[in-house]
C-alpha cells in the first residue's frame, strides 16, 4: 500500500510540476507571438508600399516625357509649396 501511495503522490507532484511548467511557457510564449506579429505586419507594410512606389515610378519613368499630361506633372512636381 506504501509503493501505491508513494506513487499517486509522485505522479500528482510531477503534474502539478508540469503545469507550473506550461503556464510559464504560455505566459513567455505570448509576448514571443506579438513580436512576431508585429515584425510581420511592419515587413508586409514596407514591402507593400515599396513595391507600390517602384511601380509607379518604373510606369512613370517608361512613358513618353514629351507629352502635355507628363510636362504638367512635371512642371507641377517642381513648383512652389505654399506655406500659410
Amino acid at each position: 500500500m506504501h509503493s501505491v501511495a508513494d506513487a499517486v503522490r509522485d505522479a500528482s507532484r510531477t503534474a502539478a510540476e508540469h503545469a507550473a511548467v506550461v503556464r510559464d511557457s504560455i505566459s513567455e510564449a505570448a509576448p514571443r507571438v506579438l513580436r512576431s506579429a508585429s515584425r510581420m505586419s511592419y515587413t508586409s507594410a514596407y514591402m507593400l508600399s515599396y513595391g507600390i512606389v517602384y511601380a509607379a515610378v518604373f510606369v512613370a519613368q517608361s512613358l513618353p516625357q514629351e507629352n502635355p499630361v507628363m510636362r504638367t506633372a512635371s512642371e507641377t512636381a517642381r513648383a512652389p509649396r505654399w506655406t500659410c
